[in-house]
This record gives C-alpha cells, sequence and structure tokens, in this order.
C-alpha cells in the first residue's frame, strides 16, 4: 500500500495518537507511516474487546453468587487463563484451579497471595475483593 493510501479511519484511538505500518514511498522503498485506524481492524478489536468484558462480567457473577473465588474475577479482567497465572505466579495449574473455588481461596497464605497479586499488579486487599459491577473500559480509553 502506498503512504498515500494508508487508512485513517478514527476508531478506537481518538486522540493524536497512530498505529505505525509499513507503507511504499514515492521511490518504491518500504518507510513507515502513521495510521490513525481500519475500520476492519476496529471493529474486530472491539468485538474482542467485548469478549473480554463479557468474560469478566460473567465471572463477577459468579463470584458474587459464591461459585467462584475473586481470583477468577481477576483472572478474566487480565485475560488470563490457569495455565498462563500458574506459569507468572509460579504455582502448579491445579493449585491455581483449587484457589479459583471460594473456600480454597480464603485460606491461602499471605505470601501466595502476594505472588497473585504481583502478577495482576495490585494489593492483595484488591485481589481478595471485587467491585459491585464491572466497568467495561470504554472504547476511547482502549488501546490497539
Amino acid at each position: 500500500m502506498k503512504v498515500d493510501d494508508v487508512p485513517q479511519d478514527q476508531g478506537m484511538m481518538n486522540d493524536d495518537r497512530k498505529e505505525v505500518c509499513y507503507a511504499v514511498d514515492e521511490q518504491g522503498n518500504y518507510v513507515l507511516a502513521g495510521s490513525a485506524g481500519w475500520t476492519p481492524k476496529n471493529i474486530a478489536n472491539g468485538q474482542a474487546w467485548d469478549l473480554i468484558d463479557n468474560a469478566a462480567t460473567t465471572a463477577l457473577q459468579k463470584v458474587r453468587r459464591g461459585q467462584a473465588s475473586p481470583l477468577a474475577y481477576h483472572m478474566a479482567r487480565h485475560q488470563m487463563r490457569v495455565g498462563l497465572l500458574a506459569k507468572y505466579a509460579g504455582v502448579a495449574r491445579l493449585r491455581v484451579w483449587l484457589h479459583l473455588k471460594p473456600g480454597p481461596f480464603r485460606r491461602l497464605a499471605p505470601a501466595l497471595l502476594r505472588r497473585y497479586a504481583d502478577v495482576f499488579d495490585i494489593s492483595i486487599r484488591e485481589l481478595k475483593t471485587v467491585p459491585e459491577i464491572h466497568v467495561a473500559a470504554s472504547r476511547n480509553d482502549r488501546q490497539i
């Protein structure tokens, strides 16, 4: 695509930021060009964020009903599965799965809570709680 043809469709980035992509200049050389966005990509990213928000809302509802520990909400909010959290926290997958249950989670030692909290970059107090409602990030706040 030529530099003049780089899409400039407003999307998730509504300020002066640009996404860098490659384009061909007048001499036929590849150069970096800034793009405000591209409608198909913006739609796909919006749909992906909707799925993430729905997963977090569902996890929050399970926590509120006593079917899951707060760890489930924080994992959904950070787009993590059991295996990924296990690797980041240095905990066996089976133990992470067990900690998704409210009872075992309540009995966790402070040192293990700290490891989980560090993965999410939150305090232990925040890890042990969930918000009243999940507030989805507005599309203007989301970064590609």
